[in-house]
């Protein structure tokens, strides 16, 4: 059987969460690690813990049984246990947990965050060039190599956002940057069909997908400073 608390930590919720909350945490997080986005190993067995853990959480009565379960389970497995021995198992546990996060931040964060400033930060100068002339066969050609050079950087992001689960504590961070890529990669495609029937619509669409891309890749660097 799953260690006490097990379900509540695959949700990243506590054990005081009400219903709405668990439901809300578990469809982000599923959408998070869904196959689609995620096609790793990693992606597929968080998906089945996630769906484990609602099944029991999700249902009221399950969960209460299950919560007895753990009442009973930390009455029997209690033992005196020295503060001593507390606070060197609280330390090792708070290292293991910075150590996590640290290799993230390195494997992860920081080339996805390097790729998607590639993207973002060139557009608004690709989209004033292409303004002097959005009829301009040269001008087309230019912008086309910008889209062609930002699919790679997309390709690259995906690649190295998939190549490691976040840890728990940055599940918000990495939330972000998951829907970052998303309306980069709709932005992209938006941008793309402008170069092929000059339909404003797709521009100012492409646009505006940036823009949102821009300011979810703020907010994840707004909430790992505060995690710092």
């Amino acid at each position: 059987m799953s260690e006490p608390s097990n379900h509540y930590q695959t949700l990243n919720v506590t054990p005081t969460a009400t219903q709405a909350e668990i439901k809300q945490a578990y469809r982000r997080l599923v959408k998070l690690f869904h196959p689609d986005s995620n096609s790793q190993t990693a992606g597929h067995e968080q998906i089945v813990r996630l769906n484990a853990a609602y099944e029991i959480l999700g249902d009221a009565q399950q969960r209460q049984s299950y919560d007895r379960q753990i009442c009973d389970r930390t009455v029997q497995q209690a033992q005196p246990v020295s503060n001593e021995n507390i606070s060197r198992q609280q330390t090792a546990t708070a290292r293991d947990a910075d150590e996590h996060m640290e290799q993230w931040l390195i494997k992860v964060y920081k080339p996805v965050n390097r790729f998607l400033n590639n993207i973002l930060k060139p557009l608004k100068k690709e989209i004033d060039q292409l303004s002097a002339d959005p009829f301009d066969d040269e001008l087309i050609e230019n912008f086309q190599t910008y889209l062609e050079a930002s699919r790679e950087f997309l390709k690259q992001a995906q690649k190295f956002f998939r190549s490691m689960p976040n840890p728990s504590n940055v599940a918000g961070v990495a939330a972000h940057l998951y829907y970052c890529i998303n309306q980069v990669g709709d932005g992209i495609e938006e941008l793309h069909l402008f170069t092929l029937n000059y339909d404003d619509r797709h521009l100012h669409t492409g646009q505006e997908l940036f823009r949102i891309a821009t300011r979810l890749r703020r907010e994840a660097q707004a909430e790992l400073k505060i995690k710092a």
